[in-house]
């Protein structure tokens, strides 16, 4: 089985689909390549094409702030995007460029082995979940998936656009942070007394991707 670092090298010369024309560098991720908390975003913008780290921003620094909050930085998570290049002018990425980047997000995720995924936004969290949900409305709860749990919550940049810190998004945000923490400790217990044992358990209904 090939490394993360082998898999980020590999992509940083990917060409399958048309917006490695106007990347300035591939943003493949960033974290701790054993992480039990992996987030995904949706896509690179201006910030971190040009620094290849996902969520360097203004978005970022709010991302940063509310892992600190239940404990955690940076380097204790992995964070990365759908999507691997910045789409022109921020635009949604299109289906055949996400099925274009879709196996390097399988390839990650199959090598980092996150318990918790947490999709941030409308887009990231249509995706693994693989139906036409409202982030306002799946946002605090937890889905089963591949024997993982996926934790949807509003994409930072959401937030700073919609109000900030004044705005009941924000509030919500905080809240689904918290399940996160709390989600984490329950694997974490779950790993102490039974290692090996995935964090689901029982007859749960898998969500289905790729």
């Amino acid at each position: 089985m090939r490394t993360l670092q082998e898999v980020a090298r590999e992509a940083s010369t990917c060409t399958r689909c048309r917006l490695q024309g106007g990347r300035t560098q591939v943003v493949f991720g960033v974290g701790n390549p054993d992480a039990d908390v992996m987030f995904v975003g949706e896509g690179p913008g201006f910030h971190e094409d040009k620094q290849g780290e996902p969520f360097v921003g203004a978005a970022g620094q709010l991302l940063n702030r509310m892992l600190g909050e239940i404990g955690l930085a940076r380097q204790d998570v992995y964070i990365g995007n759908v999507v691997k290049c910045r789409p022109p002018g921020n635009r949604d990425p299109l289906p055949d460029e996400i099925e274009a980047c879709t196996p390097w997000l399988v390839e990650q995720i199959s090598l980092i082995q996150p318990a918790i995924v947490v999709t941030l936004g409308n887009f990231a969290t249509r995706f693994i979940l693989g139906k036409q949900v409202s982030i306002s409305r799946v946002r605090g709860q937890t889905f089963p998936w591949r024997g993982r749990i996926v934790l949807p919550t509003f994409h930072p940049a959401a937030i700073l656009h919609g109000g900030g810190e004044s705005s009941r998004q924000f509030q919500q945000l905080r809240e689904d942070f918290a399940l996160i923490r709390s989600t984490l400790e329950e694997h974490e217990a779950r790993r102490e007394t039974a290692p090996g044992e995935p964090l689901l358990v029982g007859d749960e209904e898998q969500l289905e991707l790729f």
